[in-house]
């Protein structure tokens, strides 16, 4: 098992200042698996110092420079991806198939999507006589979520490198070794010393004070939104830019002539991929009245048929969630479903039978959901799915918006036309029409609660550019 208890600072890996330590859980024994050390102002401060000290340097690389060295960092990547999987499986209970293919996969797919980009990106453009230049933004501050660890750590280092940018980088306490081991990749693939920094720590110790730092340009934070609120206050008095990826609470609309043999189980699916642990799983099921009853039927089918096991053991679906503070939220969001009038028509609380250690949760479906109880409010992050009803496409578009969050949408229907009118209507980053799944040419991010950046491909490299603009061209 990798290691946390030291950090990568400068191109070295070094002892923390302070001696704080907390035990890393395997959220299926609930027993240590690793120790990961918490680090302090003064690790941050260490490691902005080189941050700032490899900007200048970095930031003059030429495009054809980066491009090999996201090369060198893909074939390192896949060369060490079981080792990648196995961690991610220790560490945060993703199944082995989910480890090995879709979280270590979609690491891989932002630095080769990212890779992609920056081979067609144009960093100067002429406008009649003026140049507008795209400029490294500086020294950014990286603060990424258990969930999908290398995913969301690639989102952000992957388009940081492409530009020219430098980083401190402070990964989930939850989840941290699976950054230690990036470092590692990274550092074999001939990062520059300063280029990439690691900071383990939690979000007092450490993300508040890489937010505050002076030497900071920018933060990009992907977490709750309560957390989102306070990185961006703490950024604030430094004006600094901050970019968010935020909580969710999507829609999924299943209109009147969709194909529900096949929607239900494929959405169910997926949004129990992960334990249901993703901030843009299609939670709140949409369905119209007279279809209830058929929706219940066929998800709850689906759901009392989904493995979930020890993440080890072969064809298990559904791991554990990642901590006790999860399994509890989950636990008492169900308790207020039913105390407000809802109905479990499959799962329901408690773990499933025979897992009584671990933080497993029983997949479960909850229908004569109204959209003012708390299950149809806040983000449960836990393999659930709500139904409610509704009288027409308007009302479905009404309900689907009237949230907090607008981070996804989805909609079936038997007319793909129709489907992406809806699509169009909905007020959110991004909508799936008909189980298309995320494309990581497109862009990610939300509106209104769910955040106010975007990630992957070109999209994401914008948020680490500032843009220059320098007159006198004229011939």
């Amino acid at each position: 098992m990798q290691k946390a208890d030291r950090f990568y600072i400068d191109g070295s890996w070094v002892e923390p200042t302070g001696s704080a330590t907390a035990d890393v859980l395997d959220p299926s024994t609930e027993r240590p698996v690793a120790t990961v050390a918490l680090g302090t102002a003064q690790d941050v401060d260490r490691a902005v110092a080189a941050a700032r000290a490899a900007f200048g340097p970095f930031s003059r690389t030429t495009t054809a420079e980066r491009i090999a060295l996201l090369e060198r960092i893909v074939a390192i990547y896949q060369r060490r991806s079981d080792e990648l999987a196995a961690t991610l499986t220790a560490e945060m209970g993703a199944p082995v198939a989910l480890a090995s293919t879709a979280q270590v996969g979609a690491g891989l797919g932002q630095f080769t999507s990212t890779l992609d980009a920056l081979r067609g990106f144009e960093f100067e453009q002429r406008r009649g006589s003026t140049l507008i230049r795209h400029e490294p933004i500086g020294v950014c501050g990286l603060i990424t979520p258990w969930n999908w660890p290398l995913l969301l750590i690639a989102a952000k280092v992957a388009p940081a490198l492409a530009v020219g940018a430098t980083m401190v980088l402070k990964p989930s306490e939850l989840a941290p070794c699976n950054a230690a081991l990036l470092a590692e990749i990274l550092d074999e693939a001939g990062v520059p010393a300063g280029v990439f920094n690691l900071v383990h720590g939690d979000g007092p110790g450490v993300g508040a004070a890489l937010s505050a730092h002076p030497g900071v340009d920018m933060v990009s934070f992907t977490g709750s939104t309560r957390a989102g609120i306070e990185v961006a206050r703490a950024a604030a008095p430094t004006v600094k830019r901050v970019a968010q990826e935020l909580g969710g609470k999507s829609a999924n609309i299943l209109l009147d002539d969709a194909d529900l043999v096949t929607a239900v189980p494929r959405d169910l699916a997926a949004v129990f991929a992960n334990s249901g642990q993703s901030c843009n799983a299609g939670t709140r099921w949409l369905v119209p009245w007279d279809k209830v009853a058929e929706v219940e039927r066929l998800a709850a089918a689906a759901a009392d048929a989904t493995v979930v096991g020890p993440p080890q053991s072969d064809g298990v679906a559904l791991g554990p969630l990642v901590s006790q503070a999860g399994y509890d939220k989950v636990q008492r969001l169900l308790a207020s479903a039913v105390e407000e009038g809802a109905r479990i028509v499959a799962g329901g609380p408690g773990r499933p039978d025979g897992l009584d250690v671990g933080w497993y949760v029983r997949p479960t479906v909850v229908s004569d959901v109204r959209n003012d109880m708390r299950i149809a409010r806040e983000e449960i992050f836990g393999p659930v799915v709500t139904i409610t009803g509704y009288a027409d496409e308007d009302e479905a578009v009404r309900l689907a918006d009237d949230t907090e969050y607008g981070l996804a949408g989805f909609v079936s229907s038997a007319d793909p036309e129709r489907a992406r009118a809806v699509a169009r209507r909905l007020r959110t980053g991004m909508v799936h029409v008909n189980g298309a799944g995320l494309d990581f040419a497109g862009a990610f991010g939300g509106y209104k609660q769910s955040g106010n950046g975007r990630e992957y491909g070109d999209f994401g490299m914008r948020e680490y550019l500032e843009v220059k603009t320098v007159f006198g061209y004229g011939d």
